[in-house]
């Protein structure tokens, strides 16, 4: 059963309205804050919301132009730089002067800006299937169907394109999951057709230049978060986070944990119990440094 959440609505400094949900706990010592993927929503931190929420608050962003969020009508907006000021907008208006940080893909890149440039408001990260070198044929998959699935009139169609772009990095998944996996993908339109519950000018930054689509110099500012103590998972399918990236982010800061899901390519859903595990280690270890 998904745990209940307030909608909360956070006015851009260029006057977009984003859109939030927060899992209230008024006991919890420590605040985490989820951060979607590319094309992604609020939706796919549900179950993990109600996973954590009997210990800690939960606050989901979803990132303009995705879920409940104002399109922006300057596609060119669509970059990292947006996003990072959208979620320090969030964070001013719910008062949070420190969070944990659960950020998956693009999600996990916004993660690792914001704590490279205030490393004592962040107790903590997860970074979910990204690094410093993103790999070039898994961006290319991904550059290959963002902003080109248009509305579908079935949810066995929806189901059919999601299976589509995501086949082999969730081999042998159910179809009852596969299923709830277009549902967060999806939403219904008055007409009644299914749509990606997106803006399909996300992919117009990305598609034009490499530079919006990774940011440069990703090792540097990696390199700025030796104090903030990390969580990595990988898919070990994943063609966007390479086993041996993994392995110099960890050389690179001596205290991260990684963990690998099997069977998971990009990215890994964080319901898989290694996942869940490792989350629940990391999030209990970073609370109570913060409670001493």
């Amino acid at each position: 059963m998904p745990a209940n959440y307030r909608d909360v609505w956070v006015r851009t400094a260029d006057g977009l309205r984003v859109h939030a949900r927060d899992y209230p706990n008024d006991r919890a010592s420590l605040t985490v804050l989820c951060l979607h993927g590319l094309t992604r929503n609020a939706a796919d931190f549900e179950e993990l919301a109600a996973h954590l929420g009997d210990r800690y608050r939960v606050v989901v962003m979803e990132q303009r132009g995705r879920g409940e969020s104002d399109w922006d009508p300057t596609p060119a907006n669509y970059h990292l730089g947006s996003y990072v000021a959208d979620v320090a907008a969030l964070l001013a208006q719910l008062g949070l002067e420190r969070v944990a940080v659960v950020g998956t893909s693009m999600g996990g890149l916004m993660a690792m800006t914001l704590a490279a440039t205030a490393p004592e408001r962040y107790a903590g990260l997860v970074i979910n299937d990204i690094g410093p070198v993103v790999e070039a044929s898994g961006l290319a998959r991904i550059r290959g169907y963002v902003g080109r699935g248009g509305a579908v009139s079935s949810w066995d169609e929806a189901v059919a394109a999601t299976r589509a772009n995501n086949a082999s990095a969730f081999p042998g998944l159910s179809d009852p999951a596969w299923l709830a996996f277009a549902r967060r993908l999806y939403r219904e339109r008055p007409d009644g057709a299914l749509e990606p519950a997106y803006d399909p000018a996300i992919a117009e930054p990305m598609n034009a230049s490499e530079a919006a689509a990774v940011p440069p110099a990703l090792w540097e500012l990696f390199d700025g978060l030796a104090a903030v103590p990390m969580l990595i998972v990988r898919g070990a399918l994943s063609d966007i986070l390479s086993a041996a990236t993994v392995a110099e982010m960890t050389r690179r800061h001596p205290g991260a944990v990684a963990v690998e899901i099997a069977d998971r390519g990009h990215a890994p859903m964080l319901t898989e119990p290694p996942a869940l595990a490792a989350i629940d280690d990391f999030l209990a270890a970073v609370a109570d440094a913060g409670a001493r």
